[in-house]
Formats: structure tokens, C-alpha cells, sequence
């Protein structure tokens, strides 16, 4: 609608003679008349945005009364329209040819009418953006094919529940339920979820979540909280992760009309199951590791194959003092690959959570597709922001513009009006203007839902220094665009030099193609590791800024209470949605290789990982737009066609993991508890030798060799592997052997990397570099990451 509404907009522009010989060569009659499907648009309805029965009958006969103007009989009439649109846009599709196309064309109240042309799908985006598939078709080598799009793969989902009814969980199509599901679909007291072929398990754990709600004095009941007992999302989230992960393909999915195309999961023919721990907020917390644990017991028993984990605490815990990483730990024993988010505490260093080292951990990046609403100043500067605004400006001039601190209420602090804090603002400085606030410590959507009930005519929502480049689309209920820290400054210092400042924001317009891209995205929380520094988080990034999924119509799109429009399709950021898109492509690998554990699932996407943007440039961090480093995008940003075929892989048992406790500082009779067997320490083992597909040394030592040792799998054709070194800066780095050759599948060896300090002492910082095994074919890459102790 928007390009129809371009396209007219350009031909108003269309010198005369242009015109006059396009309407010529429309009326140009063809030896024989070849029909074509068009579109007739006519504007918008009568009946206003509620319909009844007979105003859609009505507007229906009002489209076969107006063709029938133009072709001989009812009958034809009938046989030529396919489609007609009778609820809000005002129009029909009909089968005609050139010239009676012409001629409908001359008539008054027609707007336009155009060729039903094919298009190019643009998607939910990031799966294109990953390879899957290529401008809406899906190539012969893609992983999508060779998995078979996941079939039958379980993927389970730790988060806010699930909204049943979206076609995102639609059963149809789908063969009977794996034999192996063992799941049920627990019914709550009002609006229970029913499970299909495709949603095959629900289940909500809320034991914890009443516990401490009365322990804090919170009291429930089922009458006064019927959603409390219910697998059902009434926050989105949950709809959301997990129908990336593994929803259907959609059609004509978009936010508003923005980012249109197919939405679907990573894993679009696998069953999905989901497991509710999060409800509403309590003292600023949802979830607790208590229902937590009991989502992960449960799971395991149902059958999953892949559990979705976008929850996570401000900081990292240690191993055993986690909800998630102890139900994981159990997991990953039963086969079950785990994958979690890294947190949205970046870009400061040291932030990542869910570190342990079964799990696999996913940072934020930025996929090549912009929500855009541009700023333009009364002193003529322009200003690129970012916005998912449903509405425009009134009119399309320019508004009085004021700062939040300028609009403060009488008893309002300038620090909570200049942020726009709920109570901050005097509606009667508010009104009509475009309002300027700060993001700092509030939450954006209430920030703008402030601004739109004070009056404002549209918000710009400008970063303060600790945010920079922290910049997010979000639908808010008034046109709005949120710009980074540096943009900001120049909009107050236009505001602090103007006696009557004035500002226009244009209407979102969805930019593909941005380059460069993927970027690692502000918020996502960056390595090292505070609880074991030997091993690298993030695992690796996938994308997370601007995603569009499946969304429970149970509460508004911008999620604040007086937001009351419901939306089947929504966007959100944060490294909750690049967890999911991993746990599609552990879905699709899973299919593809059942028989993989979950550390050769994760060993092949981060071995094949990228760290080259579309530019072919090292990927840049955007909170610096410096280059990145493997803090904060791990291996790299994940390329699922390759992990498809690695070559080699770094495996690992359960007792490695026991290995790594023990050498972490877990003793025998802790050890002996949660591993069912017999375990004695071993004294050999060193946590550097811990076979993780990267290699993390921060404690370098100063003596005259520092080795670390791998084992390697061969999961290929059989070959000769050779390595390659980029050493980190001050450092000597030799490979032993240099070569590995491969005679079967399954086949595994082992080598040495001698690491050495070119200076003594030295690096006193981390540095880094990357090993890689090659044969011709496969790329087989680890970084390194070192410092001196």
C-alpha cells in the first residue's frame, strides 16, 4: 500500500508529455486482448473502522455494481473478481484486460489501478539476512531444504507462555505428534490453551512466582488473577521467542503495515512446546529460579530436543547457585541442547550472563534492515532516527518543539520532566508540541505514552551518554523517532539557541539493505567471563535488533496498560531474540544430524561462524562503531548453511564437564551428587584444556612455553587438515602437528597450540587472533583470546 501510494505520488510528477503517451499505450487495444489480473483501489470505506455484516455485503455489491458498468453481463462480472477488500481498504481484484483497464482508470472515483504483480518477499527479514533464503526463494543448498525445515524436531521454550490461536502454531498440514513426546497441555481455569499437531505441549509453573509473591505481602486469588493459571502469554514475549525459534511460515506478517512479508522460525516444520515461568511484574522481577527449575524437570521428561532460554539475571552466578544453569546442566546430560540468552547489560565489559560452559550463549547483531522516521530542524539539519510508530504528524509541517525540562509540571523535578517521567509534565506547555525526551533510567514506552496522553504531537527520544548508540524501533502510541546521544546535543543546542524552535518527523519508511551489517548491538552484554575467564562468552551473535514474530493479542503493542492496540505480528530487540533464531538452527541441525551431542551442535555453528560485515570489513561494535572484538560477538555471527557441513568438530562428554567443575574448584563429593556415577578428579586436567571450540588464555604465563591442548572430530568427507594461525599481538603462536589427516567419520585427534610471550609480561591487556583448520573445503576456525597473568 505504501509503494502504491509512492508510485502515485511520482506520477503527479510525470511531465505532460510522459503522461499523455502513457495513457496512449494503455488504450492501445492488442490484436488479441490478453487478460491480466489488476488491482482497482478506491480509497477508503464508508462505514467507518466497525463494520457490520450488511455494511460488508454492501461494500462487496458496490465493486460488482462498478465493474459491471464496464463488462456485459453479471456473469462475467462474477467470473473476473477474486478478491474484495471491505473492511477498512476500499477496492477490488479482477481479472481484465489492458483496455478495460484504461478505461476504469478515467473514472472519478478510482485512486488507482495497477498489475497484481509478483513480488520479491521482504521477510521477517533475518532469515533472508542469514542465507535461508534468497529474495523470498529458498535455493537447493540452503539448510532450510537439506533439514527438511526442522521436521519433527521438539523445541521447547522457557518464557511467558504462548498465544495459541496465532497461525504462527497452527496445526494444519502437520502428521501425527512425534512418538516420543511425553508433554501435555495443562488447561488453566479461564482461557486455557488447546494444543494441535504443531503446539503440541503447554504447561505453566507458578509456585515460585506465589511464594514470594506472599512473602512480599502480594495476595492472589483465582478470581482476581484467572491468568495465573494459564500457559496462555498475556506479555508477548513468549509468543514471540518462540515462534522464531520454530513458528510457521506466515504471510502478509507486519507491524502497522511496516517490515511486510512471510514471517517464520528458524525451524518451521518443527513442534513446538511451551513452558510458562514469567507472569506480571513484582518488584521488578517476573521470573524466579524456583518455577525455573521445575520448567527444565519437566521438559526434559516431555521429550524436547532444544530448549529456548531468553531469561537471564543482571549478573552471572556461579555454576550451581543458577536455575538455569543447573536445569541445563541436567539437559544437556539427557541429550537436550540448551541455548540462552547473554543479557542486555552491554556494552560494558564483563556483563554476559548464563556463562556456564553447557549452554550455549547468545549476543545481539543487527540484520540489514532499518525502521526509519527522519528529524528535520527549523535550522534546516536533518536527523536520521529510528521508529515503529503507527500514526504520522497531524499535517505535514512544522510543530513547535520543547524539552521535557522546558514542560516540567510545578512540583516536578527538570531531571524527571527532562525524561518525561509519569507526573513530570504540565499538559498545558505539552500540547501541540513535538516533545523532546531523554532516555536514560525510564522505560521507553512509558516515556512515550507520557508524552502522548500530555498532548504532544509527536516525541523525539534522544539518548542520554550512557545509552549513545543504544537506538530501537518501537511502535509508541504517538509518531516518534529515537536518536543516539550525538544527535541529541545538536537538538538541544537548537533548542537553547532558537526563541521559537520547530521540528517535522517524516512517516517510518522500512530501509533494507543497510550496510554495514550485521553490527554488534549496543545493549549486548559483552565477555569476559566473571566466573571462569577460560571460557569465551558469548558463544557467538545472531540477530536481535528489530525483529518482527508472532505476538500475543492479549496486551498492546507497546505493552503499557492504556495501549489498546492488539497486533497478531510485533517487533522487539534484545538478545531474547537472537537466543531463538540459534534454537532454530540447532532445530534444523538436530534434524539433520540427530545423533549429534549438544556440544557438536554448538561446535558447528560456532566454527562456521562470521566476523566479516556486508561490507567485507571486520564487524564493528555499534556502541563504538570501532571494530568488534570476540567479547562481544564470541565466534561470530552465525552462517547456519555452513554449520551444516563443519568438517570437524570439538565434542565434549559429561565428564568433561565434571573435569571442568573439579578443575573450577568443585570437589569429588559435591561432584558425586549431580552425576549419578562414581567421579574422581583428575590431575592432569587444566581448565585451559577444556575442549571448547574457542580458546580463551588470561593467564598467560611469563615461562618459556604455555601449551593448550584440543581434540578434533571429523564429521566430514575423510581429508588432510591443515592449520593456520593469526597470532594475537605480542605473542608467538606454533601449531603441533601442523597437519591432521582424516580416514573416517567419527575419527578424532589431538593437538597442541604453544603459545609464548614475545616480551616478558606481556600483553598486559587482552589480545586477540584465531586458529583455523582447513582442508580445501571446510573452514574450521577458533579464536584466541589471551592476557598475561
Amino acid at each position: 500500500m505504501l509503494q502504491s501510494r509512492s508510485m502515485r505520488l511520482h506520477c503527479a510528477n510525470i511531465p505532460s508529455f510522459l503522461l499523455i503517451f502513457l495513457v496512449l499505450s494503455l488504450l492501445q487495444t492488442p490484436t488479441q486482448a490478453t487478460k491480466k489480473p489488476y488491482i482497482v483501489y478506491l480509497g477508503s470505506h464508508s462505514h467507518g473502522p466497525n463494520p457490520s455484516s450488511t455494511d460488508l455485503e454492501r461494500a462487496t455489491s458496490s465493486h460488482y455494481s462498478f465493474l459491471g458498468s464496464y463488462l456485459e453481463s453479471d456473469e462475467k462480472v462474477r467470473d473476473a473478481i477474486f478478491y474484495s477488500y471491505t473492511r477498512h481498504i476500499n477496492g477490488f481484484a479482477a481479472i481484465l484486460d489492458d483496455t478495460k483497464a484504461a478505461e476504469i482508470a478515467k473514472h472519478p472515483n478510482v485512486v488507482s489501478i495497477f498489475l497484481d504483480k509478483g513480488m520479491k518477499l521482504h521477510t521477517t527479514r533475518s532469515w533472508d539476512f542469514l542465507r535461508l533464503e534468497t529474495n523470498g526463494g529458498i535455493p537447493s543448498d540452503s539448510i532450510w531444504n537439506k533439514a527438511r525445515y526442522g521436521e519433527d524436531t521438539i523445541i521447547g521454550n522457557i518464557d511467558f507462555g504462548v498465544w495459541p490461536e496465532s497461525k504462527s502454531f497452527s496445526g494444519e498440514g502437520f502428521g501425527p505428534v512425534p512418538s516420543k513426546w511425553r508433554g501435555i497441555c495443562q488447561d488453566g481455569v479461564k482461557d486455557g490453551v488447546r494444543c494441535n499437531r504443531k503446539l503440541i505441549g503447554a504447561r505453566y509453573f507458578n509456585k515460585g512466582y506465589i511464594a514470594y509473591s506472599k512473602a512480599n505481602n502480594f495476595t492472589f486469588s483465582i478470581q482476581h488473577n484467572p491468568y495465573l493459571f494459564s500457559t496462555r502469554d498475556y506479555n508477548g514475549h513468549g509468543t514471540h521467542t518462540l515462534s522464531t525459534a520454530g513458528g510457521n511460515f506466515v504471510r502478509r506478517a507486519n507491524v502497522f503495515g511496516y517490515g511486510n512479508g512471510t514471517a517464520k522460525g528458524g525451524s518451521p516444520r518443527a513442534r513446538v512446546a511451551a513452558y510458562k515461568v514469567c507472569w506480571p511484574v513484582i518488584n521488578e522481577h517476573e521470573c524466579f529460579e524456583a518455577d525455573v527449575i521445575a520448567a527444565f524437570d519437566a521438559a526434559i521428561n516431555d521429550g524436547v530436543d532444544v530448549l529456548s532460554v531468553s531469561l537471564g539475571t543482571d549478573s552471572p552466578s556461579e555454576f550451581f547457585d543458577s536455575s538455569i544453569s543447573i536445569g541445563a546442566f541436567h539437559a544437556v546430560a539427557n541429550g537436550i541442547t540448551v541455548v540462552t540468552s547473554a543479557g542486555n547489560e552491554g556494552p560494558g565489559p564483563e556483563t554476559v550472563t548464563n556463562v556456564p560452559p553447557w549452554l550455549v550463549t547468545v549476543g545481539a547483531s543487527t540484520i540489514d534492515r532499518d525502521f526509519t522516521s527522519y528529524i528535520a530542524l527549523g535550522d534546516k539539519k536533518h536527523l536520521k532516527g529510528a521508529s515503529l510508530s503507527s500514526s504520522a504528524l497531524p499535517s505535514e509541517k512544522f510543530y513547535p518543539l520543547i524539552s521535557g525540562a522546558d514542560a516540567k509540571a510545578a512540583k516536578a523535578s527538570t531531571s524527571d520532566a527532562q525524561q518525561c517521567k509519569r507526573g513530570a509534565l504540565d499538559p498545558k506547555k505539552v500540547k501541540g508540541n513535538i516533545l523532546v525526551c531523554v532516555w536514560g533510567k525510564f522505560a521507553r514506552s512509558e516515556m512515550g505514552e507520557q508524552a502522548f496522553h500530555s498532548g504532544a504531537v509527536g516525541m523525539i527520544l534522544a539518548n542520554d551518554i550512557r545509552r549513545w548508540n543504544d537506538v530501537i524501533a518501537d511502535p509508541h502510541l504517538l509518531p516518534a523517532s529515537h536518536i543516539n546521544f550525538t544527535d541529541g546535543e545538536f537538538i538541544f543546542e537548537y533548542l537553547n539557541s532558537t526563541k521559537t524552535p520547530m521540528a517535522y518527523m517524516t512517516r517510518v519508511k522500512t530501509q533494507l539493505g543497510v550496510k554495514p551489517a550485521p553490527l554488534v548491538a549496543f545493549f549486548s552484554s559483552r565477555g569476559p567471563n566473571l566466573i571462569e575467564p577460560t571460557i569465551l562468552k558469548p558463544d557467538l551473535t545472531a540477530p536481535g535488533v528489530s525483529i518482527i514474530a508472532a505476538y500475543s493479542e492479549g496486551t498492546g503493542a507497546l505493552e503499557v496498560t492504556t495501549d489498546e492496540r492488539r497486533v497478531p505480528f510485533n517487533i522487539k530487540s534484545g538478545t531474547s531474540m537472537s537466543c531463538p533464531h540459534i534454537s532454530g538452527v540447532i532445530g534444523l541441525l538436530k534434524t539433520l544430524h540427530p545423533y549429534w551431542s549438544p556440544a557438536a551442535l554448538r561446535s558447528a555453528i560456532m566454527t562456521t561462524a562470521r566476523t566479516r560485515d556486508s561490507n567485507r570489513e571486520q564487524m564493528l561494535d555499534a556502541a563504538t562503531m570501532q571494530r568488534a572484538t570476540p567479547f562481544a560477538y564470541g565466534a561470530g555471527h552465525v552462517q547456519p548453511n555452513r554449520a551444516m557441513d563443519p568438517g570437524l568438530v570439538y565434542d565434549l562428554t559429561i565428564d568433561d564437564y565434571l573435569n571442568l567443575l573439579c578443575a573450577h574448584g568443585y570437589n569429588e563429593t559435591t561432584i558425586k551428587l549431580f552425576s549419578n556415577k562414581p567421579y574422581k578428579c583428575s590431575k592432569s586436567f587444566t581448565l585451559v584444556n577444556f575442549n571448547y571450540p574457542s580458546i580463551a588464555v588470561p593467564n598467560l604465563g611469563s615461562e618459556q612455553v604455555n601449551i593448550v591442548t584440543r581434540k578434533v572430530k571429523n564429521v566430514g568427507i575423510p581429508g588432510t587438515y591443515t592449520a593456520y594461525v593469526k597470532a594475537p599481538a605480542g605473542v608467538s603462536v606454533s601449531v603441533k602437528p601442523k597437519t591432521l589427516k582424516f580416514k573416517r567419520i567419527g575419527e578424532e585427534k589431538t593437538f597442541k597450540i604453544i603459545m609464548k610471550p614475545k616480551i616478558a609480561g606481556k600483553p598486559r591487556d587482552y589480545v586477540f587472533g584465531w586458529l583455523k583448520w582447513s582442508d580445501g573445503k571446510h573452514c574450521v576456525r577458533s579464536h584466541i583470546v589471551v592476557k598475561h597473568k
